[in-house]
């Protein structure tokens, strides 16, 4: 296959949602429309299978949610569907970030009884910051929540985004009856069902059709000519370059766990969707097309199988072929590898891969040579922008309280911070870790993992930080003046690049006003400058 006609079939794009929006059972289902499962099941329907084809970390199973990004891959109509399905919960939210560097679009989960809650805000302000093709997904429509119209102006003023209706709702709750597809113009009714597919119903092209009133009863008919009315009065027509621009999202209305209104999303995105596009590098913005290979790391997990303690670093394919056995140059390192072992995923399930092309993600078994953010080439030297680390909000100190397996337990912190789900700053003397994370869940997360996955027993004391921020300057005047002064919140990062950790944010704009030739940088972004 040549490389522009590969381009041209994928489909990259993540989803993401606030937790409890129906963003994995969304997923799940796109999976069984994609015809890459048979029958799903709901996250807690014990019945049919235990839990969520995506969720398949321990952790998640006993909690209900999604802790890490789930890449999984499928065919349809003709196209390569890569989902990259993110976490919803807000203490692993930079596992989301990072995860929206790597994929072309996304598809936001509303729940409709909710409408547009906090967390949805700030994943919409990161697409908002790449103007990422954004369409949006209004769930649980079996269940009562709130008018559609409502949510629609609720969505452009909290999300600052025009919207356009591509399907609209007929009823809602104990009246939902379906969705008639707008775009396609045709109708499809609802019926509750959890583990198949639902097959197209009826087709109706004139709302003016009789048919329409015999199938929906005359007052459901009726409400729904008149709001298509008001829809095509009040918004725009569908414009697909100011969806791709991002300035417009299409909205869709459904029911996730019952099926329903997945098929006019996917045929949709398949139709409007963008195929992969470049990304900027330190040196030069690289488009899919190029024909030199490149890529970069977005995420790493290690132990995704624990019976064979792996380690895989998920690499987005920016331009040219990936081919398998061949050399690659890692920038960072400036050295050459080559890997026998490529992988692609549905969920836990790996197959290993010949080649690949711009769009998709695939997994590399490393041995702890890859770092988040790590960019591969043919050879050129430049590193790939965007993937920065944060200052973290919570600390605590890890405490090792079995001596006896103090490798396991550094080993086993080294790397799970490499994973991004925490940062690690060592203070001397004594090597005392402070571990860093956005949310407190992380914690119950890293303590799970180290005493199932390394065996070592710790526990996490509280540190009353409140922000760390990776120090710079050229003045080494001021730099050994500063660390004589502030010598006991100082810490270095797993790079060696020191850290300031201030208590407080008084401290913190004292500090700034104290050395005004340092700079306090608030993510690690600013590596890439230096």
């Amino acid at each position: 296959m040549r490389n522009s006609e590969a381009i041209e079939k994928r489909r990259t794009f993540g989803i993401i949602a606030h937790p409890d929006a129906g963003k994995t059972t969304l997923t799940e289902k796109l999976l069984l429309f994609g015809g890459a499962i048979q029958t799903a099941g709901a996250v807690k329907n014990n019945k049919i299978k235990k839990t969520a084809t995506s969720d398949f970390m321990e952790i998640e199973k006993q909690r209900g949610i999604s802790v890490a990004t789930s890449v999984m891959a499928f065919e349809y109509a003709g196209k390569q569907v890569n989902i990259l399905d993110t976490p919803g919960h807000k203490d692993f939210a930079e596992d989301t970030y990072r995860t929206l560097t790597a994929v072309d679009s996304v598809i936001l989960v509303i729940d409709c009884a909710n409408g547009v809650e906090s967390q949805t805000e700030k994943l919409m302000e990161v697409c908002r910051m790449r103007n990422t093709p954004v369409i949006i997904f209004v769930n649980k429509m079996d269940r009562e929540g709130k008018d559609s119209f409502t949510l629609l102006d609720e969505l452009e003023d909290k999300l600052t985004i025009k919207v356009r209706p591509l399907t609209w709702p007929i009823g809602m709750g104990d009246r939902f009856k379906g969705v008639y597809n707008i775009y396609q113009q045709n109708l499809n009714l609802f019926q509750a069902n959890k583990t198949k597919r639902e097959e197209e119903i009826v087709s109706i092209k004139d709302l003016n059709d009789p048919q329409l009133n015999d199938i929906v009863g005359d007052a459901f008919a009726d409400e729904l000519r008149e709001e298509l009315e008001v829809i095509n009065g009040v918004y725009d027509e569908f414009n697909r370059e100011a969806y791709l621009r991002g300035e417009v999202a299409p909205v869709f209305f459904g029911s996730a766990v019952n099926n329903f209104g997945i098929q006019e999303l996917l045929d949709t995105f398949i139709e409007i969707s963008p195929s992969p596009i470049g990304r900027e590098s330190d040196s030069r913005y690289v488009e899919p097309n190029d024909a030199k290979f490149s890529g970069f790391v977005f995420k790493i997990h290690a132990n995704l199988d624990p019976k064979h303690r792996d380690r895989i670093a998920f690499l987005r394919i920016v331009s040219g072929k990936f081919e398998r056995n061949k050399f690659y140059h890692h920038v960072r390192m400036e050295k050459n590898f080559k890997f026998p072992n490529p992988t692609s995923f549905m969920a836990q399930d790996k197959s290993v891969i010949d080649e690949a092309f711009p769009g998709d993600v695939i997994g590399l078994y490393d041995t702890g040579n890859f770092k988040i953010g790590d960019t591969l080439t043919e050879g050129e030297k430049m590193m790939y922008k965007g993937i920065p680390s944060f200052s973290p909000e919570i600390f605590m100190e890890l405490e090792n309280l079995d001596p006896m397996k103090s490798k396991q337990l550094d080993k086993g912190i080294r790397q799970l911070t490499d994973e991004g789900v925490a940062q690690m700053f060592i203070i001397q003397p004594g090597n005392r870790k402070i571990v860093g994370t956005v949310g407190q869940l992380q914690f119950e997360v890293i303590q799970h993992r180290l005493i199932n996955e390394y065996a070592a027993n710790c526990r996490f004391a509280p540190k009353n930080y409140f922000k760390a921020c990776w120090i710079t300057t050229e003045d080494k005047t001021q730099l050994e003046s500063f660390i004589k002064a502030k010598g006991n919140y100082l810490a270095k990062d797993k790079d060696e690049n020191l850290v300031f950790l201030a208590e407080t944010q008084f401290l913190l704009n004292m500090a700034e006003q104290d050395y005004p030739d340092i700079t306090f940088h608030k993510t690690s972004e600013f590596k890439l400058e230096s």
